[in-house]
């Protein structure tokens, strides 16, 4: 019989042990997905965003045709991280970029986190070429988009299949905290989830306004 201790599983993301990877959060990207409302994405790409910089998380830029085509990423992500060069792109498969894949080397993480537009072909593209070079590969679902439901429910059982395992926005958030013991980051956390966490952030506001309620105490 196994036997239990208080460490977590080695699956669960640590802020040091992955490369974050946003893709093609453009304009014209978005346009055309409907598999999710608009709004929902801006907000989640910017939850896993301000999430990343905040707990020093490497993290890629990367766009496709910014300038003759897409438009430019999401201003809720490249607030996240002023200063930060995008990297464009011609391929709709990211790791086909040498660019991208120079800088994945350079960073040398084993884990590759990725999230964008479209899951059917931006994401399921580095996602599993990354698996077959012998990376861990999550995808965090809810930051990701296509064109149809279908599309985009098919994509991630796609990748599912080949080993990619799904997450959600604010799962990745609460997954890089998860000690609310850690004070270092806990104002980083619950601040992030006010501001872009929906109804649970708007409950952190009701109890820590109405009897300065805390985690962890």
């Amino acid at each position: 019989m196994p036997t239990a201790a208080p460490v977590p599983g080695r699956a669960l993301l640590s802020p040091t042990d992955h490369t974050l990877i946003l893709i093609d959060f453009q304009s014209q990207m978005s346009f055309a997905t409907k598999s999710i409302d608009a709004v929902v994405l801006r907000n989640n790409a910017a939850l896993i965003s301000h999430a990343a910089a905040g707990f020093g998380v490497s993290t890629i830029l990367t766009t496709v045709a910014e300038k003759s085509f897409s438009g430019p990423m999401f201003g809720e992500i490249t607030e996240a991280f002023p200063g930060q060069a995008l990297l464009d792109r011609t391929s709709m498969n990211t790791w086909e970029d040498a660019a991208v894949i120079a800088k994945v080397n350079e960073i040398g993480k084993p884990r590759i986190v990725l999230a964008g537009l479209w899951t059917g072909v931006c994401i399921v593209g580095p996602a599993l070429s990354a698996l077959e070079q012998g990376f861990e590969v999550y995808v965090i679902a809810d930051a990701c988009g296509d064109v149809s439901e279908e599309a985009h429910e098919r994509a991630m059982e796609r990748m599912a299949q080949a080993g990619a395992r799904p997450m959600t926005a604010l799962q990745y958030l609460l997954e890089l905290q998860r000690d609310w013991a850690r004070t270092e980051t806990y104002e980083l956390t619950t601040g992030i989830a006010k501001k872009f966490g929906g109804a649970y952030g708007l409950g952190i506001i009701y109890a820590k306004t109405m009897f300065g309620a805390q985690e962890g105490h």
